[in-house]
């Protein structure tokens, strides 16, 4: 069974990239652009893994995070919260992350990233 990742962004070419990379390394991948209705969506897949963006319509990431990390079935999944902001860190602290990727980043950040928490 591979291990799953689910990235939420709404940026095609970093969902596009990120799933050629990591679906490259041996792992199945979700995309989603929104982060509305958030359990509804991680429920239905049930993730190892998850990758929030900060700016997303409607639902904005940090909010996203705190409303996965206050539920109960859903809140050991790691979140990484990835953003071009200045303040990612300061950002993923806020809400809730476990950890954070600045953009850009290159393959083997991501790669390295994924591999500390879902590691094979």
């Amino acid at each position: 069974m591979n291990k799953k990742v689910f990235i939420f962004d709404d940026n095609e070419d970093i969902l596009e990239l990120c799933t050629l990379i990591l679906e490259d390394a041996g792992y199945e991948i979700k995309t989603s652009a929104t982060s509305n209705h958030i359990v509804d969506q991680v429920s239905a897949y049930m993730p190892d893994l998850i990758f929030m963006d900060n700016w997303l319509p409607d639902v904005g990431g940090i909010e996203a995070t705190q409303e996965l990390k206050s539920h109960e079935e859903l809140k050991h999944i790691p979140v990484i919260y990835f953003s071009a902001n200045n303040d990612v860190s300061m950002l993923a602290q806020k809400a809730g992350a476990d950890s954070f990727l600045p953009k850009p980043f290159d393959i083997q950040e991501l790669e390295e990233i994924v591999n500390t928490y879902i590691g094979k």
